[in-house]
């Protein structure tokens, strides 16, 4: 498929964000889009073909990522999309992860959305504190959520505007201070045996089994896995911290299965269009699976990751060892997991017992 054959623009369909595609009719140009591209289609009205507008597809089509703000703009005031864009671009220079930057702009934007046509490097540090107590009083935001919105207006304020730091006396109430959730070894047995999908069972298993944040799995790439020294070389994971963990064996065979039926290119999981899978498949097929089990515990994908970390402290691994196998910054962190579990407290007997 020669790109240049096609031009590209950004619209709207059915509410949803497309990428229309056009080209000089030959069913010679027509065949080759359907091929590389089967989900196209064909919008009478425009007069032309369109596809959605995935950062994957961009990809794949040469096409410029979408920027952060992109998707904000048209819903502030234009006296503000200056902030917007700088607060961006100074994200950016700082080599924040796209996460953060995600989330910083969506939080900033909040604000900004609330003031209208006011500028908001008018904005006082009153006035800022009493937004912030709208948000918690109001809008009933969890800590937080506050924090990451609090961060994101100091970050602009501070690093942007390079004003003096700023300090915001907000009661805040106390988050509670939850224990991990987790599934037992026989609830991943029975979360796995209802997938019948062998991709959809291998990116479990990967979850469950390397300790993965869900990121994490999808950024695996076929280079990452080193089958020599049955490793995982984990990139650019929370923190910007690279680490290593042990590939298990058992999963050699659903690997196999899988590379031999799916043929995935770079990334160990594609996703429909090409590229990394998505985040949120992921954590669809979890859903899904848990629904199929019958497992009712309100837990998320990232109980996976607990779950792991829980099975290798009953089993007698240590603490430090655990803590570089999840790439925890911190002890403190892993030693949450010493609550859930403790071997030596399971030998204790009640008084009771002994009357």
């Amino acid at each position: 498929m020669d790109l240049q054959q096609y031009s590209f623009s950004f619209g709207n369909h059915l509410n949803k964000e497309v990428i229309w595609i056009r080209f000089p009719y030959t069913q010679q140009l027509k065949l080759e889009l359907k091929e590389r591209f089967p989900s196209a289609r064909w919008n009478p009205e425009q007069k032309a073909w369109f596809l959605p507008d995935f950062p994957a597809i961009r990809c794949r089509l040469q096409l410029p990522h979408k920027s952060p703000e992109e998707k904000y703009l048209n819903k502030i005031h234009p006296i503000n999309h200056l902030a917007l864009m700088q607060l961006v671009e100074q994200l950016q220079l700082k080599a924040y992860s796209q996460s953060t930057i995600n989330t910083y702009v969506s939080e900033f934007t909040h604000l900004l959305i609330l003031i209208k046509s006011t500028t908001v490097d008018s904005l006082t540090p009153e006035q800022l504190k009493s937004y912030f107590l709208y948000c918690l009083k109001k809008e009933n935001i969890k800590e937080q959520q506050l924090n990451s919105r609090i961060n994101a207006v100091k970050f602009y304020f501070e690093k942007v505007l390079h004003q003096p730091r700023m300090f915001f006396d907000i009661p805040r109430p106390k988050s509670p201070k939850t224990l991990p959730r987790y599934l037992t070894k026989s609830e991943i047995k029975k979360l796995f045996s209802v997938i019948d999908n062998s991709k959809h069972l291998l990116v479990l298993k990967l979850v469950y089994g390397m300790g993965l944040r869900v990121s994490e799995v999808v950024n695996l790439r076929f280079t990452d896995i080193h089958r020599e020294t049955m490793t995982v070389h984990i990139t650019c994971a929370k923190g910007k911290k690279d680490r290593i963990v042990n590939l298990p064996e058992s999963v050699l065979t659903d690997m196999e299965a899988y590379f031999y039926a799916y043929r995935p290119v770079d990334f160990v999981f594609n996703g429909q269009y090409g590229g990394q899978y998505s985040v949120r498949s992921v954590q669809n097929i979890f859903k899904d699976a848990m629904k199929k089990a019958g497992i009712k515990k309100q837990i998320g994908i990232h109980g996976l990751r607990h779950s792991y970390a829980t099975h290798l402290l009953d089993s007698g691994a240590d603490l430090r060892f655990i803590q570089e196998l999840l790439g925890h910054h911190s002890i403190k962190t892993t030693q949450i997991y010493c609550h859930i579990t403790d071997v030596t407290k399971s030998q204790i007997k009640s008084p009771l017992d002994s009357l």
